[in-house]
Formats: C-alpha cells, sequence, structure tokens
C-alpha cells in the first residue's frame, strides 16, 4: 500500500503541476537552452510597430516595386508549366539555376565552378548562413562577427555552440565622417581577438545597415589574416550588384587562397528584386559545401521549384547582356543611386546628417543633433535609438531601425545615435517619408 499511495502523490503532483489555467504546461524545462537570449527580433518587433501605427515604411529592406518584367515572366511561365515545376526538383539547387549560376559566377570569381559540388541552394541566403554555422562552427568555436553586422549572426553562432568574438568597424579619426567608405577595421585589433579557437570570420559587403563597400587592400587584410590563422570566412554577399560612386564589389572568394576557405553566401530576392521568393545560395569549394548539403536535406531538403526556375532564367539573361545597358545588374544600381541621393537630401534638408553608403538598401544618419522629448515611460531604460525610432513611428508616423541593433551589447552604446533608413522603395514613399520629416523640422 504504501508503494500506491507514493505512487499516487507523485502522480497528482505532476498533475497539478501540468495543468494551470486549462493549459498543458510541463513540469520540466520546455526550451533547449541554445535558444536562451535569442527569442528578441528587431524586426518582429519594429514590423508590428509600424503596421500598428500604418507608418510610413522605410525600417524593412524590400523593395515596394515589382522585379523587371523578365524575372515575372519566367515565374509564370515555370507556375503555367508542366508538372515538372510543381513537384521536387534536384534537393540541392535545380539544375538549370546551379548550371547557369556555376557559368556565371565562375567568371567573376576566376575559378571553374562545380555546379553540382561548389553550389547549394537554400530558402534565402539566411538558410545559407543557418547551414553555414550549423555544418561548420562546432561547441567552443570563436567566430569573429564584424560590426555592424545583420542580427541574424550572433543566433546563428550561439545555437551552433560556438562563440561570438565582435570587431566593430569605426569611424575615422580625422575629419568630417560623411561615407560609409571613412568606417574601417583596425588591422591591428582585428589580429587581437583571434585565438587558437577562432574557426571563423563573418564579413558582409556591401555592408547592412552601413553600406560600406570593402576595398581591395581592406578584404586582403582579411584574407592574409584568414590564411595565416586557419580560419574560414562567411562572406554575406546579398548585395553584391548594388554599389554607387564608382566603388566596386570584390569577392573575397577571387583572392589568392580564399576559394578553398570562403562560403560566399548570395540573394536572389536581393539579386532581381523578390525577396518573397526566397532562393539563397552559398558558393564554395566541394569539401566544405558537402557539410552545408547534411544540414539541408536534414532541414528544408528541398527549396521551390519555380522560383528557382525564374532566377535560373534571370541569370541566364543577364550572362548574355552582362556588362551592357540592357544588363539589370546595371539598371537597377543606377536607379537606386537616384534614391539613396534623393532620401539623403531630404534628411540634410531637416538637419539630419546621413552617411552615404556606397552599396546596398540602407543609409543610416546622425540622430544626435535632434532634441526630442522621449517622454514615454514605457521604453525608459531602451537604447536611445531604440526609443527615437519608436517615438518616430508612433508620434511621426515614420518607421525606421535602429542601428544598436547591429551591434554587441559590448560595443552598442557607441553607436546609438543613429537610425537606418531604406531608400529601396518608390519615389511616391520616399516623398511621404519627406513629408513627415519637412513638417516635424517646421514644427520645431
Amino acid at each position: 500500500m504504501g508503494i500506491f499511495r507514493t505512487l499516487t502523490s507523485n502522480l497528482t503532483v505532476i498533475r497539478l503541476s501540468s495543468v494551470r489555467n486549462n493549459k498543458i504546461i510541463m513540469a520540466r524545462r520546455l526550451h533547449a537552452s541554445r535558444t536562451d537570449g535569442v527569442d528578441k527580433n528587431v524586426w518582429v518587433e519594429f514590423t508590428k510597430l509600424a503596421a500598428d501605427y500604418k507608418a510610413v515604411n522605410l525600417g524593412q529592406g524590400f523593395p515596394d516595386f515589382s522585379p523587371p518584367k523578365f524575372v515575372q515572366d519566367a515565374f509564370c511561365n515555370a507556375v503555367s508549366g508542366g508538372f515538372q515545376m510543381h513537384q521536387y526538383t534536384r534537393a540541392f539547387g535545380h539544375p538549370p539555376l546551379v548550371k547557369n549560376m556555376a557559368k556565371f559566377f565562375s567568371r567573376i570569381v576566376g575559378h571553374e565552378i562545380d555546379p553540382f559540388e561548389d553550389i547549394l541552394v537554400t530558402v534565402g541566403a539566411y538558410q545559407a548562413l543557418f547551414s553555414a554555422f550549423q555544418a561548420l562552427i562546432d561547441e567552443g568555436d570563436e567566430v569573429i562577427i564584424v560590426e555592424p553586422f545583420f542580427d541574424c549572426y550572433q543566433p546563428m553562432v550561439k545555437m551552433a555552440g560556438g562563440k561570438a568574438v565582435y570587431v566593430p568597424l569605426r569611424p575615422k579619426a580625422d575629419g568630417a565622417i560623411l561615407s560609409s567608405g571613412d568606417w574601417v577595421l583596425n588591422p591591428k585589433e582585428l589580429e587581437s581577438k583571434i585565438t587558437p579557437s577562432t574557426k571563423a570570420i563573418v564579413i558582409n559587403t556591401p555592408n547592412n545597415p552601413l553600406g560600406k563597400v570593402y576595398k581591395t587592400e581592406e578584404l586582403q587584410m582579411i584574407a592574409d589574416l584568414c590564411i595565416k590563422h586557419d580560419m574560414l570566412c562567411i562572406s554575406d554577399e546579398v548585395y553584391e550588384w548594388l554599389t554607387y560612386d564608382g566603388a566596386k564589389h570584390v569577392k573575397i572568394a577571387s583572392l589568392p587562397g580564399m576559394w578553398e576557405r570562403t562560403i560566399t553566401v548570395g540573394s536572389g530576392g536581393k539579386t532581381f528584386s523578390a525577396t518573397g521568393w526566397k532562393v539563397g545560395w552559398a558558393i564554395g569549394a566541394g569539401h566544405i559545401i558537402k557539410h552545408m548539403k547534411t544540414i539541408h536535406q536534414n532541414t528544408v531538403y528541398h527549396c521551390a521549384t519555380a522560383a528557382q526556375e525564374a532566377v535560373a532564367q534571370g541569370f541566364e539573361r543577364e550572362y548574355e547582356v552582362f556588362g551592357t545597358p540592357e544588363s539589370y545588374f546595371l539598371q537597377l544600381p543606377a536607379m537606386l543611386y537616384h534614391k539613396r541621393n534623393k532620401l539623403a537630401a531630404c534628411l540634410q534638408s531637416v538637419g539630419l546628417q546621413p552617411i552615404m553608403p556606397e552599396g546596398g538598401y540602407f543609409m543610416i544618419a546622425d540622430i544626435s543633433s535632434v532634441k526630442v522629448d522621449l517622454n514615454d515611460k514605457r521604453t525608459e531604460g531602451e537604447s536611445y535609438d531604440f526609443r527615437f525610432v519608436k517615438w518616430l513611428t508612433k508620434e511621426k508616423g515614420l518607421a525606421t531601425i535602429p542601428v544598436s541593433a547591429f551591434y554587441s551589447p559590448e560595443h552598442s552604446k557607441e553607436f546609438d545615435k543613429y537610425i537606418r533608413f531604406c531608400f529601396v522603395k518608390e519615389d511616391s514613399t520616399l516623398d511621404a517619408a519627406g513629408d513627415i520629416l519637412r513638417k516635424w523640422s517646421q514644427a520645431q
């Protein structure tokens, strides 16, 4: 009887701890420890805020205009074609897509790319990054992340069991800071962060949110350290075609000794202004990519066939017209150059100081000279730029993104007087944002 009483008592405790307010709650820990501290997401928070206040959205990085007609037509032809476009294709990349990409990028990298060994097609660049960290970073490995960085890098490193180590791009000490090119890495600071546990370095060029396009000599400095210390390089190059003012995008994988240790991440969404298609990729030596394929086949396994077909057709066309005025890879940056300048002039007219980006979708602006009464008690204790962005969204109806979200806690305070604007928008959207800023400026 004693045994039965003990068993009954234990079952009662388990039942009471598992049923609260008619909801089943596990008595044991529910979530995995690798998700501790990575549950908050700046995009979830500020996208919701923009929607709630029906704000003009210069926060999220997506075009509010359509992709070029040739890829739209390719997508329509794919979905209206035969049954194959609605079924599984090759798990690691639709054959027409990887073949066209190999042909296209081989001449840029200066290395013959094997379409079936050296390329992995993923569900957007996000999944390419996730697969890289999961496949290549082990428990205790250190990963150097250059700041500012796209905010998913750190959680992905942590969930893989690695440790993120941060090195910021800093504004040059001499003279006015007018361009993203004025933000540089300190080579000594970077090398001082390398230890025997350092497995990889992550760079983003053109950089989000800064717009910095790394010069060849800057990339060579990073490459030399990778080779010297036997490190991998994960190079996020989703904005590779979007450069301005004569800045030239250089792939670090094209530098001597770097093909064998670089994972280059790209995006069909950014390349063809179709972010919702979620077609991304990783390109690298087959001995690296094979490990990423293991993660891919055991997570998503496969990407949407029709979207891959459309991107394949896009690359086929661009291969034929590359370097000519008909190339979308020249037309898009030419269009965005004017939008960038339009936004910069607007910001300057109301007393904000933009940092002119050499590339990408975004422009950051210095808000330190603006005096605003941030009296919302709910935001007390948050970074200044977070409070400012929430005020701007709620009170003025303009959505932006706080730049300190792109920094580690140890460096975020140094950069909390900047906010990020996206200029890849219709002129009508930019004009609406300009009207809001002018009215605000006049009211001060």
